[in-house]
């Protein structure tokens, strides 16, 4: 008997399917070692050697792989094939301490039966390389944020922390609060034209007959005008002046045809950005849902910064293609895409469906409403990248009037191509049959204002992107980054679904800024994930990497504990605890200001306080005393309460203010 281990029950029970009697495949249940959480558990005088240890919960299940492993005549270990997986394989042959003569590693893309034969035509040992990279990334996060922990608890308040890459993406998010802060609207304006051209066979312009159609000012006396051109009101009247009794005449028309090309299949990085802007799914939950998939073998391995296709997946595209769209809209050779993202694994594939022929109505059954939408997804986005360009016939008109040129363009569908399976926002704008030298007539001249606007906050689909384009973090590490500092209270998403940093988060971010510089550089952080890609690739060792981060971080540490003063002290307040009566102060937590007992530790009383911005202007419509106020549940779910409470309960998932106005509409 062969003994196969994974890390899933899921994928464990897809993979039996695929293997005859002569195998048994079991799950460890994901990591079955780490560091200790009780200490940093890692050697700073003896070149940073770690104490792994094997956590309770996984001790039971180690003893059940050993006695199955005990039985078996061979082992493989076919934990995915990122680093993370080959940390794994390399915890699993530690703690069962397997023999590496009966002991193999196996690696595949896709959960299916010719992938896993195959793999299991070719075992391999396990790649230190790849393990040494993991261990150095995570004994890097460990110094950071078991050492700067500490000295947060102690110059600001305690339950903070600091990460490698967590801090990176706060410093993103709070930078772009202060340019939204510090922004200043500039005004320009632009002269929209509506113009008519005359009716076939007329001799000239009959008013309210015949197209019209919009231009807008691109020329003064020849010369290109930029977006600020025209900066005020004054200037644009001026120009509407200027132009009163002209003559509109058809300087130029230029028609052509453009093709528009489909984007490559799926990234780790790209799946969370659509999956957020398409789904409305968070990273976390596009990479459950994604990870699910793959489990049940309906998708290839979605940890992957590859835009590669395999030629069997290519030549099943092409027949999925002709048989669910046409040949017309098929490849006469398939599209190759080339990876642009930093420290991108070549070797790996993008993300697509395993059999391009499994449509997402055939998986209607087997998977959940979530499932199905990001399996639809993946299915079209991967069809697409195979079928023919879009083809738009594209019409540009140049308009004289004096010494103003105006332009108008049109475009209209000719050939869907690959739109028709996976659409994109775009309209059409028909302009009518136009010819050089033809007179039109202006039906109006608009003059209009618009001011610059602030860069946009981050949703989670741009800050991915923002992190993958600076080569911060690698495909395994979004989604639980920007789940962590949500979790730490460090940033808050708005209503728009938009990143907004907290209070404390500003706090923190100012510190390591001032103090750490390093910490929330990105071309340090980024360097640092090239190095190690370098480990990964046996060019480096890993050992000197973290030497290099950690000697200097530590030497600036020491000096900092003494040096930064205590950013807050309790501030006395008139309120008396209801507990005990002693006097109530003011303190500073992960979630802002609070009251509590100076008898602390004999009084443990604790009082929220309550902000003026949480109030929504309406009192408690079950007491009369309190306010409403808006509060948060501990997946920052929005819900309404009194300020009165716990002496009263009112609370409602609904505005009460909505409530109170369908009551006192006369349709109600």
């Amino acid at each position: 008997m062969k003994l196969v281990i994974v890390e899933s029950p899921t994928k464990a029970k897809t993979i039996s399917k695929f293997l005859g009697k002569d195998f048994k495949v079991e799950s460890s249940y994901g990591h079955i070692r780490d560091l200790p959480k009780s200490k940093m558990g890692i050697d700073t005088e003896h070149n940073f050697e770690p104490s792994y240890v094997i956590p309770t919960k996984s001790r039971k299940r180690v003893n059940e792989l050993k006695k199955e492993a005990a039985k078996a005549d061979e082992v493989i270990l076919a934990s995915d094939e990122d680093r993370e997986g080959e940390a794994i394989a390399w915890h699993l042959t530690h703690a069962m301490e397997l023999k590496p003569e009966k002991t193999k590693r196996i690696v595949f893309h896709e959960i299916t039966k010719p992938a896993i034969e195959k793999a299991l035509e070719n075992p391999r040992q396990i790649d230190i390389n790849l393990v040494d990279a993991q261990q150095a990334r995570r004994i890097l996060d460990r110094l950071v944020g078991y050492e700067l922990s500490p000295f947060l608890w102690k110059k600001v308040f305690k339950g903070l922390s600091a990460g490698r890459v967590q801090s990176v993406a706060v410093r993103l998010i709070v930078d772009r609060e202060r340019e939204i802060e510090k922004f200043k609207p500039i005004e320009f304006w632009s002269i929209i034209t509506e113009l008519q051209n005359r009716p076939q066979g007329s001799v000239s312009p009959t008013p309210g007959v015949g197209s019209g159609f919009g231009a807008k000012l691109i020329k003064k006396d020849g010369k290109l005008l930029d977006k600020f051109a025209v900066k005020n009101k004054n200037e644009a009247d001026k120009i509407v002046k200027d132009l009163k009794g002209a003559e509109y005449k058809i300087e130029k028309v230029v028609k052509k045809e453009i093709k528009r090309s489909p984007k490559p299949p799926f990234t780790t990085s790209t799946l969370q950005q659509e999956g957020a802007n398409k789904l409305g799914f968070s990273a976390k939950q596009t990479m459950m849902f994604a990870q699910q998939l793959y489990e049940k073998g309906f998708i290839t391995y979605m940890r992957t910064d590859s835009v590669n296709l395999s030629e069997e997946s290519l030549r099943s595209a092409k027949a999925a293609i002709e048989k669910s769209f046409g040949k017309e809209f098929s490849l006469a050779a398939p599209r190759r895409f080339k990876t642009k993202s930093k420290g991108a694994q070549e070797a790996h594939e993008a993300i697509r469906p395993s059999d391009p022929a499994q449509t997402p109505e055939n998986l209607k059954d087997k998977l959940d409403s979530k499932q199905q939408k990001l399996y639809d997804l993946i299915w079209r986005r991967f069809i697409a990248c195979q079928m023919k360009e879009a083809i738009f016939d594209s019409t540009t008109v140049d308009i004289a009037a004096k010494n103003f040129t105006f332009r108008a363009t049109g475009s209209i569908m000719k050939f869907e191509g690959w739109l028709k399976v996976y659409p994109t926002q775009f309209t059409e704008n028909i302009l009518p049959e136009l010819s050089e030298n033809e007179i039109l007539e202006l039906i109006k001249l608009i003059p209009n204002q618009h001011f610059t606007e602030p860069p946009p906050r981050y949703s989670e689909a741009t800050l991915v992107k923002t992190l993958e384009e600076y080569g911060i973090g690698r495909p395994s590490t979004y989604a639980p980054t920007i789940s962590t500092i949500q979790m730490r209270n460090y940033v808050e998403k708005n209503q728009q679904k938009k990143f907004a940093p907290t209070e404390t988060g500003i706090l923190v971010n100012d510190l390591l800024v001032e103090h750490f510089p390093e910490i929330v550089d990105l071309k340090f952080t980024a360097k640092m994930e090239e190095e190690l890609d370098e480990v990964a690739e046996g060019k480096t060792k890993w050992v000197p990497v973290i030497k290099n981060f950690y000697q200097p971080f530590h030497k600036n540490l020491m000096e900092k504990f003494d040096e930064v003063e205590k950013k807050y002290t309790d501030e006395e307040t008139n309120e008396k605890c209801g507990k005990c009566g002693k006097p109530m102060v003011i303190k500073h937590g992960r979630f802002g200001k609070f009251l509590a007992c100076t008898g602390f530790p004999d009084c443990r009383n604790t009082k929220a306080i309550k902000k003026e911005a949480d109030k929504i202007g309406m009192h408690c419509p079950k007491c009369k005393d309190g306010d409403i106020i808006k509060k948060y549940t501990k997946t920052k779910r929005i819900f309404f309460g009194c300020s009165e409470w716990p002496a009263c309960d009112f609370a409602s998932w609904k505005d009460p203010r909505e409530e109170k106005e369908k009551k006192e509409s006369p349709d109600a």
